[in-house]
């Protein structure tokens, strides 16, 4: 599933506006017997076969003979589903599932432990500094030029961090795009110069779990090489947090908060605009 997002095209010389497709990226909370286990960031549609297929795989119902009930407990604006409750037998369930690891489904790996978004809250993400929009194609020159594993292995995601004036601070490479993002916000906590970056970007796409931990380093401009889901763009335009997506061959695209960005006089100055119309 699919909605149309607003956003503000860079060619490398000037903007001009856009509608682009955004994949839709929904937060579904699973409880087991009423008993809270998970927060998974899925795509909406299914909601019953994840939910049995990660209890399974989690060995939490591991009997393939179970056939569990299903509930529906809430549903969002747009009549996603938001949330579930597994019921089954407690003698099938694996005792004391409550306190095992928490997981999060193939979207997200960023939120592991929570069992509610409400575990996420923080405080948005204060700026007063304007990024100048030709460095971002900069900055992804210098992770390239420095990403050593990638260029040996083909497997590695990275992530960089940034000053206002695109001076790279670290850049981190990990099998996964979000430990690559820990790695850097790690750095810069440990060399204790967090207060000095600006932008981070990442190698692959952005899910809701990126934009809040970009949010938890108080960070302001976050750009990726691939696409945005949708909650990663309602999530950065709520916490302050200029995102940019399809960040390549010297263009990219911004959707949120693009008066953030010095673009000089244009009129593309407005935050996200959610079309009416979803696109399934």
């Amino acid at each position: 599933m699919i909605d149309r997002y607003k956003g503000v095209f860079f060619n490398g010389t000037e903007f001009s506006s856009l509608e682009d497709s955004i994949s839709v990226e929904v937060a579904l909370s699973i409880a087991v017997n009423g008993v809270p286990f998970t927060v998974t960031m899925q795509t909406p549609g299914n909601e019953m076969d994840l939910a049995r297929g990660l209890l399974f795989t989690e060995n939490i119902i591991s009997d393939q003979n179970v056939q569990p009930i299903i509930e529906v407990l809430t549903k969002n604006e747009e009549g996603h589903i938001t949330s579930v409750n597994v019921k089954v037998p407690k003698d099938l369930v694996m005792k004391d599932f409550a306190n095992t690891r928490n997981v999060i489904s193939a979207s997200s790996c960023g939120i592991c432990g929570k069992t509610s978004l409400d575990d996420l809250e923080m405080e948005n993400v204060k700026n007063t500094e304007l990024l100048k929009a030709d460095l971002i194609p900069h900055m992804f020159d210098q992770v390239s030029a420095g990403q050593k594993d990638f260029k040996l292995s083909g497997g590695t995601h990275a992530a960089g961090a940034f000053d206002i004036h695109g001076k790279m601070l670290t850049l981190q490479e990990d099998i996964g795009r979000h430990n690559a993002v820990d790695k850097v916000i790690g750095y810069l906590l440990n060399h204790h110069i967090l207060h000095t970056a600006k932008c981070i970007t990442v190698s692959g796409r952005i899910s809701y779990e990126i934009v809040n931990k970009t949010k938890a380093a108080g960070i302001p401009f976050l750009a990726a090489v691939s696409a945005p889901s949708s909650l990663a763009i309602d999530n950065a335009q709520e916490s302050g947090i200029t995102l940019m997506a399809f960040c390549r061959n010297n263009k990219y695209t911004i959707y949120s908060n693009p008066q953030q960005v010095e673009l000089g006089n244009n009129q593309f100055l407005s935050g996200k605009v959610k079309l009416k119309n979803d696109v399934n």
